[in-house]
């Protein structure tokens, strides 16, 4: 399968996923987290992964090796092994946190998922993260995940909730977003 058809499929799936939204909230304020996950519906191998960021100016950023670990403890509690030598991995779970307003993080998610706390009190901060092959960069499971803080609320602890969230009931069903608290 090549990597721009399992794009289109992933998009697809991120089209169909409005009539499954459960609506917004105020995210971690309130204990909640939004989270969408895309997967071709096929059993994932569980074998050796690498975590890399989706950027690659992360890579050296201190605080994205924190951000790996937590996805990595997720990664192993669900049956994959990290590879020590991340260059000989043919799976890599790539990833990307965002923090800004929760309109601009959710930007083509299904409709409902409301906008909790405004104004400078909270920030949305996203996860994404997306397992793809290495040979031929085909994504075979990718899931997003949104919540709201109080401003000042540590970055490490927002993205260990959302990662919790995220691969709660990993793979998860596909194209559809679930609120998580």
């Amino acid at each position: 399968m090549k990597a721009s058809f399992a794009g289109l499929v992933l998009m697809a799936a991120v089209s169909m996923a409005g009539c499954a939204s459960t609506g917004g909230g105020r995210g971690a304020a309130s204990g909640g987290v939004d989270v969408m996950r895309t997967h071709l519906g096929q059993q994932l191998a569980r074998t050796q992964i690498a975590v890399e960021p989706l950027n690659a100016a992360d890579a050296n950023n201190p605080e994205f090796a924190a951000f790996a670990q937590t996805v990595e403890a997720q990664l192993v509690r669900h049956g994959y092994a990290i590879a020590p030598n991340r260059a000989q991995s043919e799976q890599i779970a790539r990833v990307d946190i965002r923090q800004g307003s929760r309109a601009a993080l959710t930007t083509g998610w299904p409709e409902g998922l409301e906008p909790g706390e405004t104004g400078a009190d909270y920030i949305a901060t996203l996860l994404d993260v997306r397992i793809q092959r290495r040979s031929d960069g085909t994504v075979f499971w990718q899931g997003r995940a949104v919540t709201e803080a109080p401003a000042g609320t540590p970055r490490t602890q927002i993205v260990e909730q959302l990662a919790e969230a995220l691969f709660r009931d990993f793979p998860g069903e596909s194209g559809r977003t679930i609120r998580v608290r």
